[in-house]
């Protein structure tokens, strides 16, 4: 049997041969988790994963291309939506558990993120020849990322059995006199994570990631700060947006005073995405030999 010639055999192990598939597409599912005020376990509210409520998990979906500018490091373009939510409910706290707050928020994300890869999937030989053994396979690869974002999100709660906006309703004073500013629900965030791959072939990897968002934002889940007078949001709001700034229990008295702690500003609202995720790696060929081409993308890899 005929062997390609020297220079295509080296075409698969040469230091350039990862520029053949520098450009990938992804798309993932899987779940996500809000880390903020609402919720939580049952003790004071703590910031980062010390504090997360594994029962308001939601599902979330994305979409990324990847290209590579080196053979370790790619920019990674990804698009996620997700859910976020948290109650008051769920937690024996007594302080939390008596401010009777929940809410529920589409999230959506878009993300711009440099890719490192201390560890690459490598395929075995990537001819199917009778023994013929070829590199030794590494199957499974790591990579760390970080970069910047923008997301988008609206909180609601559930009234008298419909979701209604809480932004609208200003239930913190906001934009009142003494209040605090409005807030936007359209922010900027910084992503970062870890992940895992798994190579299937010489296109296809399935991988799972882990991503923490930091964002600059308390107002996710539209608790920040202190409890606004109840009266004066009434009467630029209506009795809707007075009920909803406060839905307590009543079982500690004067926790829901005027300036009364509400949320915890100090630290900003954060989210996380597990997603489990599969690759395709788009192949440019760099032989002008249609024959040779079409035999290439026939063949088998032997790990």
């Amino acid at each position: 049997m005929a062997m390609p010639s020297g220079a295509s055999a080296q075409y698969f192990r040469d230091s350039q041969y990862w520029k053949t598939h520098r450009k990938e597409i992804s798309v993932g599912i899987g779940v996500s988790n809000f880390l903020g005020e609402l919720g939580g376990r049952n003790q004071i509210g703590s910031p980062f994963i010390w504090d997360l409520e594994i029962s308001q998990t939601k599902p979330a979906l994305s979409f990324g291309y990847r290209y590579y500018l080196a053979q370790r490091l790619a920019v990674r373009a990804a698009g996620t939506y997700g859910v976020l939510a948290g109650n008051d409910n769920l937690t024996k706290e007594e302080f939390r558990e008596n401010r009777n707050l929940s809410f529920r928020s589409v999230l959506l994300e878009g993300q711009l993120c440099l890719e490192f890869q201390p560890f690459q999937e490598e395929l075995g030989h990537v001819y199917d020849l009778r023994g013929v053994k070829g590199m030794a396979p590494t199957r499974t690869g790591l990579y760390v990322f970080a970069g910047i974002g923008g997301f988008h999100f609206n909180p609601q709660t559930q009234f008298q059995g419909t979701w209604v906006d809480l932004k609208p309703l200003h239930t913190e004073g906001q934009g009142l006199p003494g209040g605090p500013p409005e807030y936007e629900l359209t922010q900027i965030c910084i992503p970062m994570g870890i992940g895992l791959r798994r190579a299937l072939n010489k296109t296809m990897t399935i991988g799972l990631e882990l991503q923490y968002t930091k964002t600059f934002t308390d107002y996710i889940d539209d608790v920040s700060g202190s409890y606004y007078d109840k009266k004066i949001i009434e009467e630029h709001y209506g009795p809707e947006a007075a009920y909803l700034s406060d839905p307590s229990l009543g079982k500690i008295p004067g926790q829901t005073n005027t300036g009364q702690q509400r949320g915890y500003p100090e630290h900003n609202d954060g989210y996380l995405f597990l997603k489990a995720q599969l690759h395709y790696k788009i192949y440019k060929y760099r032989s002008s030999n249609k024959k040779y081409r079409t035999r290439i993308r026939r063949q088998k890899v032997v790990f």
